[in-house]
C-alpha cells in the first residue's frame, strides 16, 4: 500500500546541500556508541507519514545495520514486488513485532534474521531512534547496531529481492537528500529521497527509509 507508485518522477523541490554533513569523527563505532550512551538534545524531523486506510496501527522494528569496515555501511534491503506493503521499496531489515519478543531490538534482531540471514552474534546494538509512524499504520522503531564483518547472508527470497550496502559518510551528508513533492487528497506532501549509484545499479532510497536515516543525520549532527 502506498500514496506513490512511480517516486523518482515526481519533482525535485530541493536539496539540502547548505547543510553540514557529519563529521567522520563522529561516525566512528566508538563515538556512535557514547552518542547513544548520551544523547544530545534533539528532535527528529519528519515523526510521522499521514495514514491512508483504516488499519490498526501495529507495533514494528527496523535494523539500521552499521557494517564495521574500512568505513562504516549502512546494510539495506530491496523488497520483493509482491508484498503488500511497501512492495519493491528499499527498506531496512524489520517487520512485525511478535508478542514473544521482548523488547523492540529483540524484534529487529529477529526480522534481520528471518529476512536476511544476519546472525545476532555478528550485531552488537548500540541505541534506538524514536519511533515513525508510517503511512501504512505501523509504529516503527528503529533500532541502531554495530554489524561484525564475516558474516554470510542468506536472503528470504519471498521478501528480499536484492541486500546491498552503502557508505553511512554518503547518507549522513545531506548534499544527498533530496526533497520531493506531491498533492493526495487535496494537500502538499513532502518525502526525502536519496539516490544512490553503485556500478550499474541505481538504489532510490526514498519514503520511511530515508526519513529515519534523515532522523539518524539529525541526532549524529546536534
Amino acid at each position: 500500500m502506498s500514496l506513490i507508485l512511480n517516486p523518482e518522477e515526481l519533482p525535485v523541490v530541493g536539496v539540502d546541500a547548505h547543510l553540514p554533513p557529519v563529521a567522520a569523527e563522529r561516525l566512528q563505532p566508538a563515538a556512535l556508541r557514547e552518542r547513544f550512551l548520551a544523547p544530545p538534545p534533539w528532535e527528529p524531523e519528519v515523526a510521522a507519514e499521514r495514514r491512508i486506510g483504516a488499519r490498526e496501527p501495529a507495533h514494528a522494528s527496523v535494523l539500521i545495520p552499521l557494517v564495521v569496515r574500512n568505513e562504516l555501511s549502512v546494510l539495506l534491503t530491496r523488497r520483493t514486488e509482491h508484498l503488500r506493503d511497501h512492495a519493491g521499496q528499499i527498506s531496512f531489515p524489520g517487520g512485525r513485532a511478535e508478542p514473544h519478543d521482548a523488547d523492540a531490538a529483540a524484534t529487529a534482531l529477529r526480522e534481520a534474521e528471518e529476512e536476511v540471514g544476519l546472525p545476532h552474534e555478528h550485531v552488537e546494538v548500540i541505541g534506538s531512534l524514536p519511533i515513525y509512524k508510517t503511512v501504512t499504520a505501523f509504529m516503527v522503531t528503529p533500532v541502531v547496531a554495530l554489524v561484525r564483518p564475516g558474516f554470510e547472508l542468506r536472503p528470504d527470497p519471498f521478501e528480499v529481492a536484492d541486500v546491498f550496502e552503502v557508505p553511512l559518510s554518503f547518507l549522513m551528508q545531506p548534499a544527498n537528500h533530496q526533497r520531493h513533492v506531491f498533492e493526495f487528497a487535496g494537500e502538499r506532501r513532502e518525502f526525502f529521497s536519496m539516490p544512490w549509484q553503485h556500478a550499474e545499479q541505481r538504489y532510490f532510497i526514498w519514503g520511511a527509509t530515508a526519513a529515519m536515516l534523515r532522523n539518524l543525520y539529525r541526532f549524529l549532527s546536534a
